[in-house]
């Protein structure tokens, strides 16, 4: 397994998306692939690799794909409106799997990496196994509400109650050196879906989320409505989760079952 400094000094590499936005990833293990998609205002560095859970799949005999979607970490981050259309990162999800060439993959997604998932299900993809991890069902049939909390917290910078969920998520983007503006394109790219198309995910699925997790709605609810669906509750909230150990361990348990 990588050390956390062999983990750190993962060199990103990068291609062009469908509409030529330079977009990262990085790579780490050997065997079959499973990419792993971000939360918003984080990275794949932070929500992946930074505290094991990319090291629990390499170790399960899995080659990990970590992207940064649009807009985050070391992927362009254009202000032009026109760079984000609604569905823009599930286009990118499509690109950098025919990038790599995958045709027999895992697809595991964190927040709004869960949602990229459930956009990508609903456009084509066709993974062996699926995750979505910090994400309950009216997370994905009604983006709105989350939509509109975002929007308050990058349209206030500086101006949000000391210690409340708005400030510390203004902390957060702090730390990750986010960038509001293409931030702020990235929520118009927020697409529902359907729970009539959620009933018909057919893969195999595993819903990962913290005890104190509601930020997206309910997991449980989320796995009673897909069809083949296990729940799986790891300690912390929406944002404390992502720092335990039994996040990657929940997920690589499953990928590898």
């Amino acid at each position: 397994m990588p050390s956390r400094v062999e983990e750190a000094a993962i060199a990103p590499q990068f291609f062009a998306s469908w509409d030529g936005t330079r977009l990262a990833w990085r790579e780490l293990g050997e065997g079959r692939p499973a990419v792993l998609l971000h939360g918003f205002f984080s990275d794949g560095q932070t929500n992946w690799i930074r505290y094991g859970h990319a090291a629990a799949l390499a170790a399960e005999g899995f080659r990990v794909i970590v992207p940064d979607l649009r807009a985050h970490g070391d992927s362009d981050k254009p202000h032009d409106p026109a760079a984000y259309p609604p569905d823009a990162l599930t286009r990118d999800g499509h690109a950098l799997i025919a990038h790599l060439g995958l045709g027999d993959y895992d697809l595991v997604g964190y927040s709004l990496g869960a949602r990229t998932v459930s956009r990508m299900l609903t456009t084509g993809s066709t993974p062996r196994r699926v995750v979505f991890s910090g994400m309950g069902l009216e997370g994905l049939t009604d983006t709105g509400r989350r939509a509109g909390h975002f929007r308050d917290i990058l349209t206030n910078i500086g101006r949000h109650e000391r210690g409340s969920p708005k400030w510390m998520a203004e902390q957060f983007l702090r730390t990750t050196k986010g960038d509001p503006v293409a931030l702020l394109g990235i929520i118009d790219t927020f697409v529902d879906t359907p729970l009539e198309s959620i009933k018909g995910f057919a893969w195999p699925t595993a819903i990962v989320c913290g005890a104190e997790d509601q930020d997206n709605g309910s997991g449980p609810d989320l796995a009673a409505a897909l069809p083949d669906a296990q729940f799986f509750e790891v300690p912390g909230g929406h944002m404390s989760s992502v720092i335990k150990p039994e996040l990657g361990q929940a997920i690589a348990r499953f990928l590898a079952a």
